[in-house]
């Protein structure tokens, strides 16, 4: 089987070092550049399967990357931030990001990142890919299809087992923590901000759906079917 391809995109020498060591021990073939016009151009010529992509990037910074690799392809992206900044990681995954990491960070966690995303992309450790109907909503988890009243609606990867996730727990409230355990896959060790955001999203896509994703003050997220009067 052909090694995974990770696109480390950072302009600090040492950072890119450090991850490519780390990364290429857990067996992944590791690509590296320092700033954003050579990531979009690597990105042309050899397309990874994910890009760990720092925001502060000379030429072109991150938020522009990820714009422009957004607008054509669903490249797992992870983000590097250089502060605890809420605003920088909630710019970052509403542009479509799939996680981020706060600089400085310990590698380890790194590699649990990236190998959780690439875990899910690659669709492994599904609950079940029996579909689910619920309301005037089907999910298919095999062709991973969203549908409201026939019309597909597009989700992307965490959104689409978010969603999941919330349906195979009707009428339970779940915490952003358990829910950032059963989605993400891994013991998370940032801000639960990035489950805020990602409810976000869903609420608005579903937003012609009769499943309703509630906010149980204090405790978390709860989804419930609306009946029809």
């Amino acid at each position: 089987m052909a090694k995974q391809t990770i696109l480390v995109v950072d302009d600090e020498a040492n950072i890119r070092e450090l991850a490519r060591m780390y990364l290429e021990k857990e067996g992944y073939r590791v690509l590296t550049v320092d700033d954003g016009a050579k990531a979009l151009a690597q990105i042309q010529q050899d397309m990874p399967d994910l890009m760990v992509l720092d925001l502060m990037l000379p030429e072109v910074d991150g938020w522009e990357v990820c714009r422009r690799v957004r607008a054509k392809s669903n490249l797992p992206i992870l983000m590097l931030t250089a502060r605890d900044d809420d605003v920088d990681k909630i710019v970052g995954l509403e542009m479509g990001a799939d996680d981020y990491l706060t600089k400085p960070f310990n590698p380890r966690e790194l590699v649990a990142r990236v190998r959780a995303i690439l875990r899910r992309v690659g669709g492994e450790e599904r609950p079940s890919a029996q579909p689910r109907e619920m309301g005037n909503v089907t999910i298919d988890p095999a062709s991973r299809e969203v549908r409201v009243d026939g019309t597909r609606v597009n989700l992307r990867t965490k959104e689409f087992d978010l969603l999941l996730t919330l349906v195979d727990h009707v009428n339970q409230v779940l915490s952003r923590d358990q829910l950032l355990d059963l989605v993400w896959g891994y013991e998370f060790y940032g801000q639960t901000r990035t489950v805020d955001v990602h409810i976000a999203h869903l609420r608005e896509k579903l937003k012609d759906s009769n499943l309703s994703i509630e906010t149980v003050w204090g405790m978390g997220y709860k989804l419930v079917v609306i009946e029809e009067a």
